[in-house]
């Protein structure tokens, strides 16, 4: 799992399983304030046959998000 702070945030590379496969997905928390982390899907159309390679592909796509919008929405740097 690869872990991203940011002021507000917190954003971690996560997994989703999903029909005998996983998917990656982006996990981002609120720093302050408690509650659950909002999970947010990456890399549409993708599923992977196990969790560890769905995570490693997450942790990619964590590697360009440049920040978490105030409504707790990931921003990715434009390629």
């Amino acid at each position: 799992m690869a872990r991203k702070v940011f002021e507000h945030h917190e954003a971690v590379s996560a997994v989703v399983p999903e029909a005998g496969s996983y998917r990656a997905a982006i996990a981002i928390k609120a720093l302050q304030g408690g509650g659950a982390p909002r999970f947010h899907k990456v890399l549409d159309g993708q599923s992977f046959a196990t969790a560890h390679e769905a995570d490693g592909a997450a942790a990619e796509v964590l590697s360009t998000l440049a920040r978490v919008d105030e409504d707790g929405e990931p921003v990715f740097a434009p390629t």
